[in-house]
């Protein structure tokens, strides 16, 4: 069996170095939790789950972005509702490169799914301490929140066409 070089095929692709993600820091920026009732459901509760993700560059610079998972959830039955929950969740993450076309999927799918296991675990915790089972975030797909997201952007803008200078 032989094995072709990129010399031997006429081309010289360059192996793509990976980019490297550092996370230098996460926490809970903002949370909030309420239980307003006392009743319980003698129902399934409906559940409404609303996720968000954004970046923006650190005030230091240096590559530096802050990467925010924000969640919400509301919990309703019987006309009543149950709880209402809301955590933003951020992290400090440094990349190794400054190519826009790689930092832009690298904030908005890989860091939110570094910081997701966390979220889920602080969801999870503060429903059980609130009284009810705790609430189960099922797993996120990021790269189709991330398309979703591109695809609502370009319709955004086909739809708002620039407006031409006007010459007086």
């Amino acid at each position: 069996m032989s094995e072709e070089t990129p010399a031997a095929t006429g081309t010289t692709a360059q192996p793509s170095q990976p980019t490297a993600i550092r996370v230098l820091a996460q926490y809970i920026k903002d949370f909030s939790f309420e239980n307003p009732g006392t009743a319980r459901a003698q129902q399934q509760p409906n559940i409404d789950l609303g996720i968000d993700v954004g970046a923006t560059p650190h005030k230091d610079g240096q590559n530096i972005f802050e990467v925010s998972l924000r969640m919400q959830a509301k919990a309703a039955a019987d006309d009543a509702t149950l709880f209402i929950l809301e955590l933003d969740y951020a992290g400090l993450f440094q990349f190794d490169t400054a190519d826009q076309s790689v930092l832009e999927p690298l904030l908005l799918i890989e860091c939110p799914r570094i910081l997701f296991p966390f979220a889920r675990r602080i969801i999870s915790d503060i429903t059980r301490d609130g009284g009810f089972p705790p609430l189960l975030v099922d797993p996120i797909d990021f790269v189709g929140l991330y398309r979703s997201q591109k695809q609502k952007a370009s319709e955004a803008a086909a739809s708002n066409p620039p407006a031409s200078p006007q010459t007086a």
